[in-house]
């Protein structure tokens, strides 16, 4: 595979890994200098149609969220060959779980990384995904303006887009099972509650060092996760700090509505947990320490530009070699040729470079779009998410009132029916008429409380429910705009793709020609010394040029 290119537009430079449906490389734009991750369906996989539902998922999942620490999908399609392939950024780092196989993280690293990610969810969760199959492997650490530990989530595989008809079978078990939310692991529909208990594993992995629930065999761990109480961190590390703790023991309940309401709850609490930890020198990378070296300059062939300097040098060496007229026919024919290949080559590119820019700017005015819609579903959602949780605080109280109410009514009765059946000396009537009194006065207060508190929970949920009317509007809006865009970036890949492809036959039939004329003339010394200019100056490109060295790691 290496080598080939994918779509008229990627070349494969080296394989960098593979995931559970996938074998992804290092590519490059063979027009333009973009480095980027190209996803393939895996060989052995190929034939399964799903599989195409599943990547195409993954893209808009990823798409749509549009987040800092969410991967960006550029590109998705299939190639003539009826590939599947899925272009990502180009990222280098180290996973979470490289960092955790060394042990335990400080506590102030392991809430900064869990933060990052805490806030990527929230936006995707606000948007109708979730991840799925949140685990250590899909976490990576990059470096991003001298910061390091800047958190990417990978692989939106297995998310799942709220109304999206159903991929799966009902009762399908998808995910890891180290990481798996108890409901899950019963085959229930993943929720957002469901990414947050994968946090929450990840986090006690933080803390500690290993995971809650360990074994070698799936089934087993299955069932600890539907059912096992989950062990405390400080039963294996006693230094870990309470209020840690609390969170972690919060996240991993086995019933999903004991867990944080949603990401927005969590992380306000990790944010306040952050305030409270003293800064570390670890947050800014003098160094870059968890960046992997630069992808390599490309192996630099003649561009276009050259072509035309090249066919120039072929014509004076044929002259030189045949004075006058004399050149055989096909030498004649493969410097027309190479002219002709050029000035082709350098129209063709104009037009691609135009398509190409076009299709830039459409697509960072989509991103644009769409960060700026998920930024304002993301603060009217955190506004939800507080209205929701003082709506169930003030439901809480107006409960407890009413109790207070009917226990306050009880005590009134029995007052009153004492008092009814008063008898006796003044003073004694005295006292039992205050008691009914203040029995009655106590209902009333109550009463008084109970309706306040029912008020302040309308106003909640009437609140909550303008709030969500909002969220869904411009859900819907981003979603109308989403499918607008696809169609106008598919059409703009597609004349891009087309015309690349163009000119890869075109640069072959150059290679073809360069080839015959480079075999006829080398035996002829008259046209010795430009040969070698020439072979000089393939050389220079094919070795790189000293601007290109000096990027080599």
């Amino acid at each position: 595979m290496l080598g080939r290119v994918i779509a008229g537009r990627y070349r494969l430079e080296a394989r960098i890994g593979e995931g559970g449906m996938g074998v992804v490389y290092r590519a490059r734009h063979v027009l333009i200098d973009r480095v980027v991750a190209v996803k393939l369906i895996r060989p052995d996989l190929r034939g399964e149609t799903h599989l195409r539902a599943w990547m195409l998922r993954e893209a808009r999942a990823a798409n749509r969220v549009d987040h800092a620490h969410i991967i960006d999908i550029h590109d998705i399609g299939e190639t003539e060959e009826g590939e599947l392939y899925l272009v990502m950024e180009y990222l280098v780092g180290t996973s979470l779980s490289s960092e955790l196989s060394r042990g335990s993280m400080a506590l102030s690293r392991g809430v900064d990384i869990l933060e990052q990610m805490c806030a990527a969810l929230a936006r995707a969760h606000d948007l109708g995904v979730v991840h799925r199959d949140l685990k250590s492997d899909n976490i990576l650490l990059t470096s991003r303006g001298g910061r390091k530990d800047f958190v990417k989530i990978l692989d939106f595989g297995l998310a799942h887009l709220a109304m999206d008809p159903r991929l799966a079978p009902k009762g399908a078990v998808f995910g890891t099972p180290e990481y798996m939310a108890p409901e899950q692991a019963r085959g229930e529909e993943a929720t957002a509650q469901s990414d947050l208990y994968a946090l929450g594993v990840l986090f006690f992995e933080m803390l500690t060092g290993q995971l809650p629930f360990r074994s070698d065999d799936r089934e087993t761990l299955l069932e600890m996760q539907r059912t096992q109480v989950a062990p405390r961190p400080r039963s294996i590390k006693p230094d870990v700090l309470p209020a840690a703790e609390s969170i972690v023991v919060k996240l991993l309940e086995k019933d999903r509505r004991k867990r944080f309401q949603d990401a927005h709850h969590l992380h306000e609490e990790l944010k306040a947990l952050q305030r409270s930890l003293p800064s570390t020198p670890w947050e800014i990378a003098a160094s870059g320490e968890n960046a992997a070296p630069p992808p390599p300059p490309p192996p630099q062939s003649a561009g276009v530009i050259e072509w035309a300097s090249r066919a120039a040098l072929f014509s004076r060496m044929v002259s030189r070699a045949y004075p006058g007229t004399n050149a055989p026919a096909d030498v004649q024919s493969a410097v027309s040729q190479a002219w002709d290949l050029a000035a082709r080559a350098t129209r063709l590119e104009g037009e691609v470079a135009s398509h190409t820019r076009k299709l830039e700017a459409l697509e960072r005015r989509g991103r644009a779009l769409r960060a700026e819609i998920g930024r304002k579903v993301e603060e009217l959602a955190h506004e939800e998410s507080r209205a929701l949780r003082e709506l169930s605080a003030e439901q809480a109280e107006v409960a407890r009132l009413r109790e207070a109410v009917a226990q306050a009514e009880k005590t009134a009765l029995a007052a009153k029916q004492s008092a009814d059946a008063a008898a006796g000396a003044p003073p004694q009537l005295r006292v039992v008429f205050e008691r009914a009194g203040a029995a009655a006065a106590l209902v009333e207060a109550r009463r008084e409380q109970l309706r306040d508190h029912e008020n302040k929970a309308g106003a909640k949920d009437a609140q909550a429910r303008d709030l969500r009317r909002q969220i869904e509007e411009l859900r819907a809006q981003l979603a109308r705009y989403a499918e607008a865009l696809e169609e106008d970036l598919a059409s703009g890949r597609e004349k891009v793709a087309a015309r690349t492809r163009e000119g890869l036959t075109y640069e072959k039939a150059f290679s073809d020609v360069s080839t015959l004329l480079l075999n006829h003339l080398k035996a002829r010394p008259e046209a010795r010394d430009l040969l070698q200019e020439l072979v000089a100056a393939m050389h220079g490109q094919s070795s790189g040029s000293p601007k290109s060295e000096s990027r080599t790691p």
